[in-house]
């Protein structure tokens, strides 16, 4: 029997409608499923000519961390992607009381660039002239929309080595992943250059004789997209795309700690003629960005992507105006590893699902729960693979950890270990700040993990991963499901048949 190894995401028909900004919700798992596909092949190239290729690029940009990134920020300026103002009606602006905040490279603590931190005025500003721009955009044809989308996808590509070098430099993430974000999110705006021209109405049949009924599809309007940082390209592209397609127009709400992957976004949107007033880019003071955009009856739609916490808030935001909202949350994701898996293969997939983004992303395996009768041999095994991985500046080749976003983040991941240790659970390895300082952290793993822990519990959203006992199939559903939040679960076991059936049956 062939070892297998799925991921699952689970969608309810509230979430089922998360990832898009557009009334073709029909759509949604294929596109997803496209831009995951995309996003494995760039990491898993087919031919030795594009593997030389990527590694002649990465080791290129890595003689960048012997100046702090420096190199990489003067290559920004020269290409004209490190922008610094925000976006409105076409126009490059700062905040109108000269405020700015500081983005910083979380690797270093080094200030990459200050920014406008924009508030009520620039946000009102701005939904104006996305407003504005609606009456013209939403006219175009189709054909016409799709091939902006077009042009803005070759653009994204074109410039694939200085979009992945600015999400390191901002984010931390490693250059290979930054490279791989980059292809993925280029892929939502690809998918939808095509999509755009299917956005097909219906024919009803009717009860009476001398009826015709028939559905129509229209853009909604003005889309106020707020984004996280883990992926400053991607989670933008997601929203955008759609959006675009459709019709609407948008103002897009970066993240304050990742906002110039944004605003080259948005210049490679301009250069692909994409009209003034069609993408527009705040960044600042989120409260009050977030209330304009909830409180303006000419935003017809919210999408965002973040904790649950501030998802209830723009819901409850949303009502007032009657706005269409769509929100993807924290998750908790359970990766269930049998006594038949291949260990090897679940290893490496286990090694993979947790530690990707330094566990900063919401479908990381959250809890690897592990049956019995395979958990220590799992666990020497994973640990001896985490120990191997190389921590430190993403701009440094083979670096596969970078740093966390912030010494938030750091304080979370710190507070839940904290809590698991004193619950009983046992570090086995890590489980403090790396000794390359400022916002590293070791990548840990802790077994005897219970439910009763904080950290089986939450989402740590860091590079800790919980090993979790179990003894039978009934036990594994029992603790994969306990949980608020909806997963994406990861299934390795020998019998693929008994994998898929426990993962479709019980679990989704």
């Amino acid at each position: 029997m062939q070892p297998c190894h799925f991921l699952i995401t689970r969608l309810s028909v509230r979430s089922l409608a998360l990832s898009t900004v557009t009334p073709m919700a029909g759509i949604i798992y294929q596109q997803r499923m496209s831009a995951l596909r995309s996003y494995n092949l760039l990491l898993l190239s087919r031919s030795s000519q594009s593997l030389h290729r990527r590694h002649y690029h990465l080791r290129q940009m890595s003689m960048d961390t012997q100046s702090g990134g420096a190199a990489a920020v003067a290559r920004l300026i020269d290409s004209g992607l490190l922008k610094t103002q925000g976006l409105i009606g076409g126009k490059w602006t700062d905040a109108y009381d000269g405020n700015s905040i500081k983005v910083h490279n979380p690797a270093t603590g080094d200030v990459i660039a200050n920014v406008p931190c924009m508030g009520r005025k620039e946000t009102t500003d701005a939904i104006s002239s996305a407003y504005d721009a609606f009456n013209s955009w939403s006219k175009l044809t189709a054909t016409e929309r799709s091939k902006c989308l077009r042009k803005w996808y070759d653009l994204l590509i074109d410039h694939k080595e200085d979009l992945a070098q600015l999400i390191t430099l901002e984010q931390g993430k490693p250059l290979k992943e930054a490279l791989g974000e980059v292809a993925y999110g280029a892929n939502f705006i690809e998918f939808y250059a095509e999509e755009a021209k299917r956005v097909y109405g219906d024919i009803i049949p009717s009860t009476l004789a001398d009826r015709r009924l028939f559905v129509l599809k229209q853009p909604v309007g003005v889309v106020g997209a707020i984004t996280p940082w883990n992926f400053p390209l991607a989670m933008i592209t997601r929203k955008v795309g759609p959006a675009l397609a459709c019709g609407c127009t948008v103002v897009i709400k970066p993240s304050e700690l990742t906002p110039l992957t944004a605003l080259a976004a948005a210049e490679l949107a301009l250069k692909a003629g994409i009209p003034p007033g069609v993408v527009n880019v705040v960044m600042g003071n989120a409260s009050d960005i977030g209330d304009t955009l909830l409180a303006s009856s000419q935003v017809r739609k919210i999408t965002f992507t973040g904790s649950t916490a501030v998802g209830k808030k723009l819901m409850a935001g949303a009502a007032g105006t009657v706005k269409k909202v769509s929100l993807e949350l924290g998750g908790n994701a359970p990766c269930i590893v049998f006594d038949d898996a291949d260990l090897d293969v679940a290893v490496k997939g286990s090694l993979a699902a947790k530690f990707r983004n330094s566990g900063q992303t919401c479908v990381c395996a959250n809890r690897i729960i592990v049956q019995e009768g395979i958990y220590e041999k799992f666990a020497n095994a994973f640990a001896s693979a985490v120990q191997n991985l190389q921590v430190g500046n993403g701009l440094i080749e083979g670096v596969a950890q970078g740093p966390l976003i912030n010494e938030a983040a750091v304080h979370k991941v710190e507070s839940f270990v904290q809590d698991a240790t004193s619950k009983g659970a046992k570090v086995m390895l890590g489980g403090k700040r790396h000794s390359l300082g400022m916002t590293f952290y070791e990548p840990t793993v802790l077994t005897d993990v219970n439910s009763e822990m904080l950290v089986s519990r939450e989402e740590v959203f860091g590079p800790v991963a919980p090993l979790i006992r179990f003894k039978t199939e009934e036990d594994a559903i029992h603790i994969a499901n306990d949980t608020n939040a909806d997963n994406a679960y990861i299934g390795k076991g020998g019998n693929r048949d008994e994998v898929l059936q426990l993962l479709y049956s019980q679990l989704c």
